[in-house]
């Protein structure tokens, strides 16, 4: 009796393991779907609008070089693949609804998402793992960044 509840413990355990990675691996395709549809690769993902989402997903969401140059001054995509190793998941849900950035960054967008949304996000995003190099620092205005970038009125 005891080696059949031995056996019948090992195969729960089993069974939950798998349906726990099958929940994972559901999260992080939802992350992924999110991360393109929501546009995050446009900016975030280096030549993703420049070749039409043409860019391999392992060099996704690194960054980009390209400057957005306005009245606030010169902003930089985000390397996410490095800033989200910084958070736990609580923090980015928190960052997330919190966040105020300097244009073009969709902030508003971010702020509204649910909740199973960003962390879909963050779960890819950590699954991806870090990778490429911090992101350009933003200049302020009246300091002339180095091209390319697109000039805002």
């Amino acid at each position: 009796m005891k080696m059949y509840r031995k056996v019948l413990l090992a195969l729960s355990a089993l069974a939950l393991s798998a349906s726990l990675h099958a929940a994972d691996k559901a999260l992080i395709d939802q992350g992924r779907y999110l991360v393109k549809v929501a546009g995050c690769n446009d900016c975030h993902s280096p030549g993703y609008m420049a070749t039409a989402g043409d860019v391999p997903e392992a060099d996704w969401l690194t960054g980009e070089s390209f400057g957005w140059r306005g009245p606030w001054g010169t902003t930089y995509a985000t390397n996410l693949r490095l800033s989200l190793q910084r958070f736990t998941e609580d923090e980015w849900l928190e960052y997330a609804k919190n966040l105020r950035a300097r244009p073009p960054m969709p902030w508003f967008s971010l702020n509204v998402m649910k909740d199973r949304d960003l962390k879909a996000i963050y779960q890819y995003v950590r699954h991806m793992g870090p990778a490429g190099s911090p992101s350009v620092a933003y200049l302020p205005p009246g300091e002339e960044p180095k091209p390319p970038y697109a000039l805002f009125p």
